[in-house]
């Protein structure tokens, strides 16, 4: 698998977005993996042509795809654009992995899902998106299991981290401006720090597995959109300086899945993970 200098190459595409930005930042930590990152300028994973040019003089073991579409609002009044990137880009993608026998590791979504459910979801539940993100995300899913053998599609909820626009850093800028902040109580999901994603991910390229196919990745436990920006507040120490009201009447364009935590299971028992808390992870970025 890996090269003749005994590295293993690893492409990550989208990578100035959240993901490719935590890749970043710990890449001097896996001394046996080397890097290329290339952004939606360099490879814009919708254009076959730019894709077959981009790999006729480039060759790797593994492609993190992190080049998504994920305004979940705006998804509703562009369908066309999200299922462009999230469906026929993945589609692009998964067929150079083919041709070249690379290995995918794609990001997906809880929001395959419609939260009908009252347990956690597992890897082989009945998916059924209720808005056109969670649509697309899944269509890309399915165009990955019909063109490769060798991929890992991981789902995840409620990403946040110190890099690109997440919900974690849009209530500590909301700090600045405004006294008040009203927040749904009205979803359950398990916020996601991205930096222990990247981990899970890096693990399962390191470990060199060939235990392909779907995995839940999220941090544990559950809680509201509220409670998670209470949280946020709390261990900033900045719950005093400002009005938290919540609501269960938020109006938002798109549909979201009322429950969407992932079960962790599969993970757990295939690779034996330490998975922390929400909270915990929460309160190590904020102390970080």
């Amino acid at each position: 698998m890996s090269n003749k200098y005994g590295k293993i190459k690893i492409l990550v595409t989208g990578s100035s977005g959240q993901l490719g930005q935590c890749i970043k930042n710990i890449e001097r930590d896996y001394r046996e993996l080397h890097f290329y990152f290339a952004n939606s300028k360099e490879l814009d994973i919708t254009q076959k042509q730019q894709i077959q040019n981009f790999f006729s003089n480039k060759s790797f073991d593994f492609i993190i795809n992190c080049a998504a579409y994920t305004n979940v609002e705006q998804a509703e009044k562009e369908p066309k654009k999200a299922f462009l990137v999230n469906a026929q880009g993945v589609k692009n993608i998964a067929e150079v992995c083919k041709e070249t026998n690379m290995t995918l590791v794609h990001i997906s979504t809880d929001y395959v899902f419609d939260g009908k459910k009252k347990t956690p979801y597992n890897e082989d539940d009945v998916t059924n998106p209720i808005n056109e993100y969670g649509k697309s995300k899944l269509a890309g899913e399915k165009y990955i299991q019909e063109i490769l053998d060798k991929y890992f599609i991981i789902r995840t909820s409620w990403l946040y981290s110190e890099f690109g626009h997440n919900f974690f850093k849009t209530i500590l800028k909301k700090l600045e401006s405004e006294s008040q902040l009203t927040i749904t109580t009205s979803e359950i999901g398990t916020p996601t720090n991205a930096n222990d994603l990247v981990k899970f991910i890096l693990f399962l390229i390191e470990v060199e597995t060939s235990d392909y196919g779907v995995f839940h990745y999220s941090n544990l436990g559950e809680t509201t959109w509220f409670d998670f920006a209470k949280e946020i507040l709390k261990l900033s120490g900045k719950l005093d300086t400002i009005k938290l009201e919540k609501t269960d009447n938020y109006v938002i364009f798109a549909d979201r899945p009322g429950y969407s935590i992932l079960s962790k299971v599969k993970s757990l028992q295939y690779f034996n993970l330490e998975i922390l808390n929400w909270k915990l992870s929460l309160k190590k970025l904020i102390k970080n």
